[in-house]
């Protein structure tokens, strides 16, 4: 080989470094990349939700968090799962269950952002019933960590219908708490609700709503539901959008969504007084096992939903 070519071959592998690298560097902006990877074809929704792999979504943030905007990053995990009715945890056994397995869609949504030297880690865990009856959320359960401390808090639904709330936090004021609240919704439900059933939201006036148990965390609010309406707006062929308006509560949630089936999450908005307090764009989606993807093989698959944040 001469000169000439090695030189030539050189510049070659350059530049496909290059591309690659642009190819999987992360946006600064916050239109959606999720056009970068096609999205998984949809036959039947038994095909799509129990053919033994989760939907991951990989969304771009803007959270505001101390009067500034930052930049995070939010993984949804939505899966089907076996459930205990009666003790409300996933089943070991559900062959043997009988009347006590529950299928579910669980929602496993992970927030990360970084406010300064420190960051902040929130989880959302929400269990939902997977069956075409209009359903609620059995159980939700929600984390936040950052350097000064952690809360916790979990959400169980009880025979009457209320909610059984744990809450236990580093806050004074705040933890530990047990109580028993009655409400028609909690927000963060919605997001499995859409899912599978968003024709039963066209529009629910005067309804009682438990705003997102992250702004009661960042807000350091009391637990209380709230009257709102809930509306589902159609804004083109392919995306529709689900609303929140609170009456008594200067807050709106807005989810967009696939118009068709399986509605996937294109993104949100969530507005507290007159400011912007959270916006997210869809970026990435991947039908994947990931249970059985922990090997060290398998790291190029967080390059393939642009994890960023996910260290």
């Amino acid at each position: 080989m001469n000169r000439t070519h090695f030189l030539s071959l050189c510049f070659l592998e350059a530049i496909l470094f290059l591309c690659n690298a642009c190819a999987n560097r992360p946006s600064s902006g916050s239109t959606s990349q999720a056009s970068s990877m096609p999205l998984p074809q949809v036959n039947s929704p038994t095909q799509y939700w129990y053919q033994g792999k989760a939907e991951i979504s990989t969304f771009d943030v803007e959270q505001r968090r101390y009067g500034q905007m930052r930049r995070a990053q939010q993984v949804h995990i939505f899966v089907t799962e076996d459930f205990s009715a009666r003790k409300q945890v996933k089943l070991d056994d559900p062959a043997s269950a009988g009347t006590d397995r529950l299928p579910v869609l669980k929602l496993n949504a992970l927030r990360r952002f970084n406010t300064g030297i420190y960051d902040y880690s929130l989880m959302m865990s929400v269990f939902y019933p997977n069956s075409g009856e209009l359903q609620r959320a059995v159980k939700a359960t929600w984390s936040v960590q950052d350097w000064c401390g952690q809360v916790f808090s979990q959400a169980n639904r009880q025979p009457d219908s209320t909610y059984r709330f744990r809450t236990f936090s580093y806050f004074e004021s705040e933890g530990d708490t047990d109580e028993q609240l009655r409400t028609d919704w909690l927000e963060d439900e919605l997001w499995s609700a859409l899912r599978l059933q968003p024709a039963r939201f066209e529009r629910i006036e005067n309804t009682y709503v438990l705003p997102s148990m992250f702004f009661f965390r960042f807000q350091h609010q009391p637990l209380r539901p709230y009257r709102a309406t809930i509306s589902v707006e159609k804004s083109s062929e392919k995306e529709s959008t689900l609303s929140v308006r609170y009456a008594d509560l200067p807050r709106q949630l807005r989810i967009r969504f696939e118009t068709a089936w399986p509605h996937r999450i294109l993104g949100w908005e969530e507005i507290d007084g007159n400011e912007v307090t959270t916006r997210a764009t869809l970026r990435r989606v991947l039908m994947s096992d990931y249970w059985n993807r922990n090997d060290n093989a398998f790291l190029s698959l967080r390059d393939s939903l642009a994890l960023q944040f996910f260290h």
